[in-house]
């Protein structure tokens, strides 16, 4: 469940051979209205776009260069930002990584190295020492990282984060939310255009983010 309920999807997708281009996607279809939205941090008319993540997930790793080619594309008419899932609870080893490498500036950077790491070079950076060790090889100081990995400011994020995923309604990965209160991801718009293949499902996906983005903009 945690990582799209992809493994249900999987034959399907194989199977499935009918595509229908999202356009105007529609609330309990391609997307979901939050009950209760969430508060938004935007400057100007930016409208704040949230992907839920988590390293290990393939199809977060596959999502990533179409997702990084939207977010450039959109430019200055959003603001991204991401949100580690704790897959494991409040001391998740994941989404402690994550925290760190951004308090320390380096998360976008170090997002690709990551993801290689897990999906290529099949490391399993999922306990402390693991990550620790791995991040001490790839060019951080081992001592930087340890007094950021245990700062006040870090931990307190890490142990709010399973909060803050049943708030935004959070059950799988990846998962966009769009001004707080617009959740899509790729397990909910295939049920709407029963995509052929991850790829097209994720251009649908992309399709729908867009759509919504211009709908917020519209209300600023």
């Amino acid at each position: 469940m945690r990582s799209l309920r992809f493994a249900l999807l999987a034959t399907a997708l194989a199977a499935s051979t009918a595509f229908a281009s999202p356009t105007d996607p529609k609330s309990g279809v391609e997307y979901v209205t939050l009950a209760q939205p969430q508060p938004v941090q935007t400057t100007g008319k930016k409208v704040e776009v949230i992907e839920f993540f988590m390293y290990h997930c393939p199809h977060c790793n596959a999502l990533e260069p179409s997702l990084e080619q939207w977010v450039k594309k959109q430019g200055g008419n959003i603001q991204f930002k991401r949100i580690h899932l704790p897959a494991t609870g409040p001391n998740d080893p994941e989404a402690h990584l994550y925290l760190t490498l951004e308090a320390m500036g380096k998360a976008e950077e170090f997002q690709p190295k990551v993801f290689k790491a897990w999906h290529v070079d099949h490391l399993r950076l999922n306990t402390d020492a693991a990550i620790i060790d791995w991040v001490a090889k790839n060019g951080i100081d081992r001592a930087k990282f340890l007094d950021m990995w245990n700062s006040f400011g870090v931990m307190t994020k890490l142990h709010r984060l399973p909060q803050i995923t049943t708030d935004y309604k959070v059950e799988g990965v990846p998962t966009i939310i769009i001004d707080g209160k617009y959740q899509t991801a790729p397990s909910i718009v295939y049920n709407s255009v029963k995509a052929a293949s991850e790829p097209v499902l994720f251009q649908a996906t992309l399709q729908v983010m867009d759509a919504l983005v211009a709908k917020v903009a519209k209300s600023k």
